[in-house]
Parts: C-alpha cells; structure tokens; sequence
C-alpha cells in the first residue's frame, strides 16, 4: 500500500486560533489514516507574504532559480499528493498571508507555465473557516467565490487534478450575522457544556469535509 503524503498548510497570525486548532486535528485524523504529515506554519516559520524581487517570475526564463526560502516551499508542495490548505475568510477571500505564500511559491516555471505541469495529479482541499452563521445567506455565495478563485482560478490552473473548498460557517463562539440596515450584529456566546457541545459538532464537520475528500 502506497502511503499518501500530505502537506497540511495553515495561515493564521496566532497559535491559540480556531484555524490552528483544525489544522492540527486535520493532521491528527490524517496521520491515523497512515498518510505522511507534513504541517507548514506559515506564521511560525516566519514566512513573508510581500514579493521580492528575487522571487518576480521572468517570463523569459521559466526555470528561474526563486530565493531559498521559496525554493524549500517548492520542494515541500512537490514532495506532496494532497494539500489541504485552511485559513480563516476575510473578505470572502484568503488572508494575506495566504495570498502571499500563493503569490510567491506557485510562481511560474513551477506551479504553471509548463506545458507538463509539475504539480499535475495533486489534489488540495482549502478549508476556510468563517464567522457567519451557516444560516446566513452570505455562506452560498461566499463557497461560490472561493470555488472559483481557489480551484478555478489557482488549482485548475497549476494542473491540480482535484480541488475543493470546504466553507465552515460558525466558526466564532459567538453567532454573527448582518442586520437589514447593514449593521454587523453579535449575539452572546454560550458558554459550559453548551460551548463544548457546540466546538465538538465544528469539530465534526471539519472531519466530514476531510474525510470525504481525502477518501
């Protein structure tokens, strides 16, 4: 049986996050299927998301030799045969952390730009966290534009041969919603065994989305 080895990315600015607690138990219910975890903190290990210069793509010379850093990411996403990728939505859309490390390692000559794509056969799962209420009506649309941004837009387009985003509403304690007059209202957190009950059914969900795609 061939072990499936799998990047597991997170991008959140603190360690105590929903986001870095659902990366670590993506990782955990991964590592107990047998797959090879590799965890990639972009906040810990003190990735930048600015461009450089040494990382521009020349789109005369797609094997380009990018900055190390870059490069070790490179060979981390190459070593891969599943991604998953899980961030927090700001603005129906990644942070820029994220968007950063997406902009300066899936670079051309390495992610795109080759007409037998490196990164062919992959698949990723982008498990994005948000804080509205899965009853509001912002959450459709919202998967919508990140299906298209994410696996239309990067994925499809780097020769991934399977993406998805999984969109996990209530993602904060408190419930979040927008009123009709446009006003951001924030209900009361629950608090005891009603908290727990609450981030154990999140937890779930988490594991659903990871299980049916990785399956």
């Amino acid at each position: 049986m061939t072990t499936t080895r799998t990047l597991v990315v997170v991008s959140h600015h603190r360690p105590d996050s929903r986001t870095a607690h659902v990366a670590e138990l993506v990782a955990e219910r991964l590592r107990a299927a047998e797959h090879e975890i590799d965890v990639l903190d972009l906040r810990s290990e003190g990735f930048d998301p600015r461009m450089t210069l040494e990382d521009e793509p020349d789109w005369t010379d797609r094997d380009k030799a990018y900055s190390v850093q870059v490069q070790q990411h490179m060979e981390r996403i190459l070593a891969a045969d599943l991604l998953v990728v899980v961030f927090p939505i700001y603005w129906q859309s990644t942070p820029a952390l994220l968007k950063g490390w997406i902009d300066r390692v899936w670079n051309y000559g390495f992610a795109y730009g080759r007409s037998d794509p490196r990164l062919a056969g992959k698949r990723v799962l982008w498990v994005g966290l948000a804080g509205a209420t899965a009853e509001d009506p912002i959450v459709a649309p919202m998967a919508d534009l990140l299906e298209a941004q994410l696996s239309e837009g990067i994925a499809y387009y780097c020769g991934f041969a399977k993406s998805a985003v999984a969109v996990l509403p209530d993602a904060e304690d408190q419930p979040q919603s927008v009123d009709e007059l446009g006003n951001l209202v924030v209900g009361e957190a629950p608090a005891g065994e009603e908290l727990a009950s609450q981030h154990r059914a999140f937890d779930r969900r988490v594991l659903a989305a990871v299980d049916e795609f990785a399956a």
